[in-house]
């Protein structure tokens, strides 16, 4: 049996979102599942485009998704939270970044964000006939 915290990411601790906001969206009763709550689907959806928004912007040119690791739904999404999705840069490589998403929820009558989900996505920076390009080392994060 393999150690459960070998395989999912440590708990963020902190009571506030970190890193750079990429996107924000309100959890719509059309993205439910059977069970009314939102579907892990469509929250790993919005963590892509948040990903590939700071990617993109970090790369100065096209990247797509090429991995997911480390994902960790931590709580659930209703209908009706307000979902952000933070940023933070873990590597730059030659051609990939790799980026840590967060997902925070602020529910209706709540004042504290909460950790809904987390986990690494990795990117690799395209041309435009969609090989792999080279990324400026120059390239920083966004502040």
């Amino acid at each position: 049996m393999t150690d459960p915290q070998a395989v999912h990411a440590p708990l963020n601790t902190e009571t506030e979102p970190c890193g750079d906001l990429c996107t924000r969206t309100l959890a719509m009763p059309a993205d439910t599942n059977q069970n009314g709550d939102i579907f892990g689907g469509w929250l790993l959806s919005q963590m892509d485009v948040a990903g590939g928004v700071f990617a993109s912007k970090t790369a100065k040119t096209r990247t797509v998704t090429v991995a997911i690791d480390a994902m960790n739904f931590r709580k659930p999404v209703f209908v009706g939270d307000l979902v952000s999705v933070h940023a933070n840069l873990v590597r730059i490589g030659k051609t990939s970044i790799t980026v840590h998403l967060e997902a925070w929820v602020l529910r209706r009558k709540e004042m504290q964000p909460i950790l809904v989900t987390d986990g690494n996505f990795t990117y690799v920076a395209i041309d435009d006939q969609g090989h792999p390009q080279v990324i400026p080392q120059a390239a920083a994060p966004i502040t």
